[in-house]
């Protein structure tokens, strides 16, 4: 992982996905600073520009997520929309997760339907393999 300045405590590494060319993933860790925005959107933008359809983000390693994550999320995400790629956030932490709904950036960084969305989790509109749901016949209306 490298910084991404020397004032910051943001580190980042880029790497291939195995079996994906089409595919980098991106991990972040540390504290994002307000002034981390404009890097980070620099370097993923010379990063998009070798054609991805797909950038994952591993945000668990963020730390204290506040409104420069947002930003800096939010960021990537026009990046992306930029260059025709779809980021996908990986191990999204809860406090994340809570900060992306109160600041309104939670559908459009997490909603598989928007672009956006999580890996490894089911999308929002399906359900999760395995299980069945019925009507009871008892049930009210909603």
């Amino acid at each position: 992982m490298t910084h991404l300045g020397r004032s910051s405590s943001l580190r980042l590494s880029v790497r291939r996905v195995r079996h994906a060319p089409h595919v980098r993933s991106l991990s972040l860790a540390g504290r994002v600073a307000p002034g981390d925005a404009d890097a980070l959107e620099q370097r993923v933008e010379a990063l998009l520009e070798r054609g991805f359809s797909v950038l994952g983000c591993d945000v668990g390693a963020l730390r204290d997520p506040d409104v420069a994550t947002a930003d800096a999320l939010a960021r990537l995400r026009l990046a992306c929309r930029r260059h025709g790629c779809d980021l996908r956030l990986r191990r999204v932490q809860q406090d994340l997760h809570d900060l992306l709904a109160v600041v309104g950036l939670h559908d459009l960084l997490l909603d598989p339907v928007s672009g956006g969305g999580m890996l490894g989790q089911a999308e929002q509109r399906e359900e999760a393999r395995g299980v069945e749901e019925r009507v009871d016949p008892g049930d009210p209306a909603v």
